[in-house]
């Protein structure tokens, strides 16, 4: 049965884990092997993980079954000071997508929003991830492109899609 929990492991490992193995599949045509591993160590390094969780307040959740971590989610309550909530992170084992997973961390996050008088769940997707397709399957439109510098040189390229909750 599947279930729905918080992290709990400080070092973050089995969402390091999923990470190193969905992000080269996600974005391998998307971004340059060398944007991939900067992005990777800006996003997932542990010491990255902790300030997101215990500085910036998001909360980190695991899909899991028989024990087995499937996939995760991390998510901001009351994000720049607003009734939104925003999910930074959702990704779900290559093996493990189509399955319902990333609804369920979905439907999670929008139980938790709602608990907290949050009106709207919003994310940014890549312009050329076939996720976006996903979330607007759930109901999310694109509201607005956002291009964010992330140093080094490199750039995150997105829409910004939201859904009223």
């Amino acid at each position: 049965m599947m279930v729905i929990q918080k992290n709990s492991d400080p070092n973050f490992t089995s969402i390091r884990a999923i990470a190193q193995e969905v992000w080269p599949i996600a974005y391998g045509a998307i971004l340059s092997e060398e944007q991939l591993a900067y992005m990777m160590e800006m996003m997932y390094s542990i010491p990255s993980l902790q300030k997101q969780a215990n500085e910036k307040g998001n909360h980190f959740i695991l899909a899991v079954e028989d024990e087995t971590p499937l996939g995760f989610a991390a998510y901001e309550l009351d994000y720049d000071q607003t009734k939104k909530t925003k999910i930074h992170k959702i990704y779900i084992l290559s093996n493990q997508q189509g399955k319902g997973i990333g609804r369920l961390l979905i439907d999670y996050i929008k139980q938790q929003a709602r608990q907290n008088n949050q009106e709207t769940l919003l994310l940014n997707v890549n312009k050329n991830n076939v996720a976006r397709h996903f979330y607007q399957k759930l109901g999310f439109s694109i509201s607005y492109e956002e291009v964010i510098d992330i140093g080094q040189g490199y750039v995150m390229d997105d829409y910004v899609m939201e859904i009223s909750i």
